[in-house]
């Protein structure tokens, strides 16, 4: 059977799916400002993976309900993954916070290519399936309480929902905001960020619920919420439009500062190749560096507030190591909002630094990053030093911003250099970058305070070297971004190779006939677009208001 019939059976099989690509080829008249929402729903739902942290105290006490059961000092983690017998510890728990974001990597990286010919419509489906099927698992390993189906429930099967979930608009977005690729990537990971400002309180409601004198209630809060994030993120999967080939807005044409601007090409690189090009492994360093020295402190928020400040946080005059119970269950509800400003500041930067790139430039806005970043970590200490909470806490909401910022500028970078064919796919192997920061950091920080206490420094002071090797951190990305310059042409893919390409990923000039049932979503009417962003604007606004309130703690 020759590569033509082959192609041509591809197509009219293709045709009839409704998880097609080539189905979900946008009519005239679509509002392009309906994707952005479509991305939100899935981002908002699979970004509940940086809040579980809100079900280790009531997990680490599932069986002795109002204190845990220990385990016996022959228990070892394996034990743990199926002992029955006694509570798991919170340490044992954080191995899924691991196991979230190395699968999220992985999964990204490994099935980019294929996203990017199947569309998201497909991607975000599947996405949903296993992100909210894991869960359903992991409700069935707190039922039973075995761990190890907790590990292969959230860690393995929803960790790779989380890599498809997370690249699968990611493409879709840029190719529909051609002169606003910043803002366009923006606005969707900003809900990755803000999934766990929603599903944290979320979880925490749902929990006390279902809280009895048996039961600690995250059993059936996993299954509560795997079912309300299914229907948000089916129908955020089911909205996905894609523009037809060659799409671009009424009455734009790129700038002539767009077309002679060398850091934007005009080519396209194959997913295959970019493991060969430097500019890959420059970007690679950038988003690595960024996210570790973000990362790290993310996870030592709380405690390294109070440990600097002390007493001072309840207007007292004492060390933390002076500090009685009471005071200290004092100062880690202060802490706590200082944890929840910083997820204000990291989700707001991903909007703000995403956009402001469209201005700046890709190059320019790392450059503020990693030279503006280095600065407010060099004052850390002197404002710990001289006990002024506002200028400490000033400056991490700031790097928090570009933590954020960083993840959100990073696929518009990723455009700007290899063209917009297959960003997401190339998107998906850069994300590797932060399975390696999520281990570089946290190891860093942690390892470093363990090391200060060891020498007998004072818990005020333990924090200041690692500030100083965040810098250096923060330096090496900041080297690696300067040395980023245009693609080699060399790397782009030939006309023949391009339109092969395209004829893989379904693309047409034009929106196939699919039927009524498809094309009634094809319209610009308003009520469409209020409809849509009021369904993930309503529960941010929400999510934003519990973590306002939280954060009003630290100056209370």
């Amino acid at each position: 059977m020759t590569t033509a019939t082959n192609d041509a059976l591809h197509d009219n099989h293709d045709h009839g799916s409704f998880l097609s690509k080539r189905r979900i080829i946008a009519h005239p008249g679509y509002n392009r400002w309906l994707v952005p929402p479509a991305a939100l729903a899935i981002h908002l739902c699979i970004g509940m993976a940086y809040g579980f942290s809100v079900f280790w105290l009531p997990l680490s006490k599932a069986i002795g309900i109002s204190a845990a059961v220990q385990c016996g000092a022959d228990v070892g983690f394996w034990q743990e993954l199926f002992t029955t017998d006694c509570d798991w510890k919170i340490s044992t728990l954080g191995w899924m916070y691991t196991l979230f974001f190395v699968f999220l990597g992985s999964a990204a990286a490994l099935w980019g290519g294929w996203l990017e010919r199947v569309g998201p419509r497909k991607a975000g489906v599947i996405s949903a399936l296993l992100w909210c099927g894991g869960m359903m698992i992991s409700a069935l390993g707190v039922h039973l309480h075995q761990f190890w189906l907790m590990l292969l429930g959230s860690g393995v099967i929803g960790g790779i929902g989380l890599g498809l979930g997370y690249i699968s608009p990611v493409s879709t977005l840029i190719k529909w905001f051609p002169d606003r690729r910043g803002l366009a990537t923006g606005m969707a990971i900003m809900g990755f960020g803000g999934g766990a400002m929603i599903g944290s309180p979320l979880a925490a409601e749902l929990m006390k619920f279902f809280a009895t004198d048996t039961d600690v209630g995250v059993m059936q809060t996993f299954m509560v919420m795997a079912s309300v994030y299914f229907v948000f993120m089916i129908g955020g999967a089911l909205s996905y439009r894609v523009p037809p080939s060659g799409w671009a807005p009424d009455n734009w044409t790129p700038t002539a500062a767009m077309v002679a601007n060398p850091m934007i090409t005009q080519g396209h690189v194959h997913v295959s190749k970019v493991w060969g090009i430097p500019q890959f492994w420059l970007v690679w360093l950038v988003l690595c560096m960024n996210v570790s020295a973000g990362i790290g402190v993310i996870g030592m928020a709380s405690p390294m507030l109070q440990e600097v400040f002390g007493g001072a946080l309840i207007d007292l005059d004492a060390k933390f190591s002076e500090l009685d119970k009471a005071q200290l269950t004092a100062i880690a509800g202060v802490a706590a909002g200082f944890t929840a400003l910083l997820s204000l500041f990291n989700i707001g930067g991903r909007f703000f630094w995403a956009s402001l790139s469209d201005k700046m430039g890709r190059k320019m806005t790392y450059v503020v990053f990693f030279v503006l970043g280095g600065l407010l970590y060099a004052s850390i200490p002197a404002s710990a030093g001289e006990g002024s909470k506002l200028l400490f806490v000033g400056a991490f909401a700031v790097i928090l911003s570009m933590y954020g910022g960083g993840f959100a500028t990073v696929p518009a970078y990723l455009a700007d250099l290899f063209g917009t064919q297959m960003v997401g796919a190339i998107h998906g192997r850069l994300l590797t970058a932060w399975a390696t920061a999520g281990i570089l950091g946290p190891v860093v920080v942690n390892y470093m305070r363990d090391y200060q206490l060891s020498l007998g420094i004072a818990r005020e002071a333990v924090y200041n070297q690692t500030m100083y090797i965040l810098v250096g951190m923060l330096f090496i990305g900041l080297i690696a971004n300067l040395l980023i310059k245009p693609v080699n042409p060399k790397h782009f893919m030939s006309e023949a190779e391009l339109a092969h390409e395209r004829h893989l990923a379904q693309e047409r000039a034009v929106a196939t006939e699919v039927g009524l049932s498809d094309r009634a979503y094809y319209t610009d009417k308003p009520i469409w677009l209020w409809l849509a962003w009021g369904a993930v604007a309503i529960p941010l606004a929400w999510g934003v208001y519990r973590t306002a309130l939280s954060a009003g703690k630290l100056f209370h």
